[in-house]
């Protein structure tokens, strides 16, 4: 990791376009980020490799950031990444009394003294109630998307988000493609009529097989599905919230706004083992907009099938085309347009942004459009699963609790696998 350490022309050039992106909002960030008043103390929650990359990128997207507190579920993910967090140098180096175990981890880093910038990177199910935490004490938030896996999740994050705004903190949320430069300057242009009104979106995160991690004998029913999240809906959402929610939020973001109707399917037929819990590994949904503007989106998580993340808008006048693998931004037709420009890394620059956010004194709250764009997920999901359509203020309002009240580590059944048309 040493070869990631920040160098001064680094510094120099992320903050420009961190300037840039600012001032478009109307921020103005201040000249000096130094330490002291600037100091910006982060308290890591999730000891994943996301976690770990989330704190990696704070601390080199600006001057006096520095990692003060961490904490996970499990001893091993800690150690590990106090280990790798070394590898930055003194600004990640957590010391052992600031390092904490178990399900209560959060709390702990969050009362931590010195914390003032907290990472929820935990798998998705904790992030309702551990953004109402930070919030609750006063702390600004990076937290990785998605925010929720269901309907009182969802509604929990809104009334965050609320919180957050009346007391002035900053929220950034895990979307990077709303900080990766190809998409801004394309979707800003097809807000300003660039392909003339959208008629119609496609939505695709098709790839191959993501990890999964053999039971240990000594594993509880909770730890293995903590620590094999990605299977378990009441932890991820399943693969349509925990990653398309990506693309999904590009095309809410070209809209302005959310779907109000999802028809769609979905099933499990490569990953029919156990060993990957009850989700499904494919999905397509019909997501319709109030202005009657369908999106057409599709994810599956199959080896040796076609690959595609990417996602397209069809306007009156035009096409948009945006595939970030390919680096492709381009707008053919109407006012034609191909971004040529220099990306920096988008997993920084989120950081880059709402820490200049807060430091301008005008922070982000990005904690309402994640949640839509997580809710928009969630409403496939249930349209998949059952086989209904689902109307957005029924995804909204729905009482169903993925999320145990009481969690220790014990048995814990695993659900069946669902089944449209039987499942209500």
């Amino acid at each position: 990791m040493s070869d990631e350490l920040r160098t001064r022309r680094d510094f120099i050039r992320i903050g420009a376009v961190a300037g840039t992106t600012l001032a478009a909002r109307g921020l103005h960030p201040p000249a000096v980020h130094a330490a002291g008043s600037d100091a910006i103390g982060v308290g890591l929650v999730g000891c994943g490799g996301r976690g770990r990359g989330a704190a990696a990128d704070a601390v080199k997207s600006s001057p006096g950031v520095r990692v003060v507190a961490i904490g996970d579920a499990f001893a091993d993910r800690v150690a590990e990444t106090r280990e790798r967090l070394k590898e930055l140098g003194e600004a990640a180096t957590v010391p052992e009394d600031r390092s904490f175990v178990g399900l209560d981890a959060f709390q702990k880093v969050i009362a931590t003294p010195g914390v003032d910038y907290v990472i929820l990177a935990t798998p998705p199910g904790f992030r309702p109630a551990h953004l109402e935490a930070a919030v609750a004490a006063g702390k600004h938030v990076f937290t990785e998307k998605p925010v929720a896996v269901d309907g009182p999740g969802i509604r929990s994050v809104l009334a965050t988000y609320e919180a957050a705004k009346a007391k002035g903190l900053g929220v950034g949320a895990g979307t990077q493609r709303r900080h990766q430069q190809g998409y801004v300057e394309a979707i800003r242009r097809v807000r300003e009529g660039g392909i003339g009104d959208v008629l119609a979106a496609r939505a695709y995160w098709n790839q191959g097989a993501l990890w999964s991690k053999p039971r240990q004998t000594s594993w509880t029913d909770l730890e293995w599905q903590m620590r094999n999240w990605l299977y378990f809906t009441w932890l991820s959402g399943d693969h349509i919230v925990e990653q398309h929610v990506h693309s999904l939020d590009v095309v809410n973001w070209a809209m302005g706004t959310h779907p109000v109707r999802a028809v769609g399917m979905g099933g499990r037929q490569s990953r029919i083992s156990p060993d990957y819990g009850h989700g499904f590994d494919h999905f397509a949904v019909d997501y319709e907009y109030a202005n009657g503007v369908h999106m057409m989106s599709m994810c599956r998580q199959i080896p040796d099938c076609a690959n595609r993340v990417a996602e397209t808008l069809v306007g009156t006048k035009g096409v948009c085309e945006l595939d970030s693998g390919a680096r492709r931004y381009e707008l053919l037709g109407g006012s034609a347009y191909k971004f040529t420009g220099t990306e920096t890394n988008a997993y920084v620059q989120e950081h880059t942004d709402l820490i200049a956010s807060i430091r301008a004194g005008q922070p982000i709250n990005e904690l309402q459009t994640v949640a839509e764009s997580t809710l928009t997920a969630i409403m496939g999901r249930i349209s998949a699963y059952t086989g209904k359509a689902v109307l957005w203020e029924e995804a909204l309002n729905s009482g169903e609790a993925l999320v145990p009240a009481n969690l220790a580590f014990g048995p814990m059944p695993v659900p069946p696998v669902p089944r449209p048309g039987q499942v209500s």
